[in-house]
């Protein structure tokens, strides 16, 4: 009965604890009487003994001592330990004294027996917990991954603590540039050098990985280790960042590779959530292009915030069918509504504003393939970049929308492609419309993020996966990088903070120092575990509309700082409502116009359009 109820395991430890409390007593008085008993002690300590044993065994049940597991025995389990004993021991003192046997009891005895009962109940346990972790006399899996922990922290020593519990890891030691740590141990594991050591040590103790235990390392270390170990060809791992320590959406043992956003040494972005809330909390939030890179995090970073409904507006059926299947089982207490639409297509915008009447508009819909839109697609990207941005801020307009946020890019500044002049061209779409409507429009600019659709990230992974060659179109050319979630995080603060001087700002995201394409392309071939000796690198020449290096700001604007370290707002060009009338009479009358065509009128629109000349060669 009960084995049946407690489990196998809960028997054995309460039957291992049942003799222990016998035991304790047993060897309390063959310590006394050094090893022999006199007859009338032997009789009365078999005739006291059932009744300590009950009563010791009842406040282990009492107190839990049970729910725990013998393999993850830790403090707070001896600390139970003792006081189950402590109590027990107390209750069985006043029991004999009632029962007129704890004056025939020795001193001696009563003092050994708890200490005895807390040797063995806490000994066992932890002796099982080594064997357990097969860590008793230093003795490990031969299965077992020999890892160096670069780093000697607290979280060096929670990821110690956490990998003596896999058979699949064995840490053999770790390295800290800090000298005090030199020579110390943590967690039974030695500081053995610094870090530019890495390659002396993983060839003394043929260790086969590396994991980097510091959630704010800077990225000269990431990209350090990450050098090192490519040359001496060993796998670099990190733990996860330090914010997703401390939000406990992930634990240290949840070890990772590095990846590039680790090598691209941004801070971590700080947000105004206070203000964010107040923007979403509680309010229906329409994203177009719900499906794609930056849309899709937008829609996550807005879970976040406890909205009353999100609605994920996408073209693309696929797209939306992967995003839903992403968040809707996982996030079920948010609403959420997905829905197939066109933004040129005003009836179904009006339909969509009718149902939801949102209050917050997030558009990252677009043609971004720079490109894919130079060559038979120009048209379309004019139509759906100008003109479905004008329709949809339309709608945004006429259902009362507080704020409408433009998801724009670095080249709209002095475009030299189809893609980039369009993108200007919406920008001054929703600059004209904000001159006589309530609506707040903002803009927000920023350059490349890591690991987007149709970015060079993806394409460097298959053509490394190849075996190469990887493609890059100039030795020189650079571009502007950050990750999704940081540029999703900045277009939420940029919405928060628009409106601030009358509405219609651009604002700039702190893109940082341009990283050359090369080095991120060498960076991809050492987080694959190569060097640039296995995967060779060839230049192809800048493609049509294609810049060297791209620019945040044209020559005539200027910037004005904001309260966010990481945002500015852009002074440019301003365009009136004439202006954009007639662009509207002309693009009401566009049905196709070949490549060309789009070009010429684009260079009408937006004087500082290039028509995808390559300055910079000829410079």
């Amino acid at each position: 009965m009960f084995v049946s109820r407690f489990g196998i395991r809960t028997f054995i430890a309460f039957t291992h604890d049942f003799f222990a409390v016998a035991a304790a007593w047993w060897l309390a008085y063959l310590f006394r009487f050094n090893f022999q008993i006199p007859p009338t002690s032997l009789e009365l300590l078999v005739k006291i003994l059932p009744w300590i044993v009950l009563i010791q065994t009842s406040f282990f049940l009492w107190l839990g001592l049970y729910r725990g597991v013998w393999r993850y025995a830790s403090l707070p389990d001896v600390k139970r330990i003792f006081i189950a004993v402590l109590t027990g021991t107390a209750t069985v003192l006043l029991v004999l004294w009632s029962l007129n046997f704890l004056s025939d009891i020795p001193g001696s005895v009563i003092l050994l027996s708890p200490l005895l009962l807390l040797l063995i109940m806490g000994g066992s346990r932890l002796i099982y917990r080594a064997w357990k972790e097969r860590r008793l006399y230093g003795l490990e899996s031969y299965e077992a991954k020999l890892v160096l922990i670069i780093g000697a922290g607290r979280t060096a020593m929670n990821l110690v603590k956490d990998l003596a519990r896999s058979r699949d890891w064995h840490v053999v030691g770790m390295l800290d540039d800090d000298s005090r740590k030199l020579g110390t141990r943590l967690q039974g594991v030695r500081v053995l050098g610094i870090i530019n050591e890495l390659p002396y040590w993983v060839q003394k103790l043929n260790v086969g990985h590396v994991i980097i235990a510091i959630p704010s390392v800077p990225h000269r270390i990431h990209r350090q280790t990450l050098e090192m170990c490519a040359e001496i060809g060993v796998k670099a791992m990190t733990v996860p960042s330090y914010s997703d320590l401390i939000s406990g959406r992930t634990t240290v043992s949840k070890i990772r590779e590095i990846e590039l956003d680790d090598l691209l040494g941004r801070a971590p972005v700080v947000l105004d959530n206070d203000g964010l809330h107040s923007l979403l909390t509680g309010k229906i939030i329409l994203v177009t292009g719900a499906g794609g890179s930056i849309g899709s995090e937008l829609c996550r970073q807005i879970i976040a915030f406890d909205p009353e409904r999100i609605v994920f507006l996408e073209i693309n059926e696929f797209a939306l069918y992967s995003i839903q299947e992403e968040l809707a089982a996982r996030y079920s207490e948010i609403n959420m509504s997905f829905v197939i639409g066109d933004i040129k297509d005003h009836a179904r915008m009006t339909q969509l504003f009718k149902q939801y009447q949102p209050s917050v508009v997030f558009h990252a819909a677009a043609y971004k393939h720079v490109p894919l839109m130079e060559h038979e697609n120009a048209c379309q990207a004019l139509l759906n970049n100008v003109l479905g941005t004008y329709v949809l801020a339309q709608v945004a307009i006429n259902f009362q929308v507080g704020k409408f946020v433009l998801v724009s890019t670095d080249k709209a500044v002095n475009p030299s492609s189809i893609m980039g002049a369009t993108k200007r061209l919406a920008e001054m779409v929703c600059q004209a419309l904000q001159q006589s409507h309530p609506t707040c429009f903002v803009m927000v600019r920023f350059g490349n993020v890591l690991g987007s659709t149709g970015s060079v990230i993806p394409k460097f992974r298959e053509q490394i996966a190849r075996g190469g060659p990887i493609t890059i179109t100039h030795p020189e050319i650079t571009r502007y990088f950050m990750s999704i979630p940081e540029a999703a995080q900045l277009v939420l603060q940029a919405g928060l903070m628009g409106g601030t001087q009358g509405g219609g700002e651009i604002f700039v995201l702190d893109m940082g120092d341009p990283v050359k394409i090369v080095d991120l392309a060498n960076d991809l071939i050492h987080l694959s575990g190569l060097s640039e000796g296995d995967i060779r690198i060839v230049f192809s020449g800048l493609r049509p509309g294609e810049k060297l290096h791209e620019e945040l700001l044209s020559a005539t604007e200027n910037t004005l700082p904001t309260p966010h370290e990481k945002l500015r707002i852009a002074q440019a060009r301003q365009v009136d409502e004439h202006w954009l009338s007639e662009l509207m009479a002309w693009l009401g009358k566009v049905t196709v116009l070949d490549d060309q065509e789009v070009r010429d009128q684009l260079k009408k629109w937006v004087p500082e359009y290039t028509n995808g000349t390559h300055k910079e060669i000829e410079e």
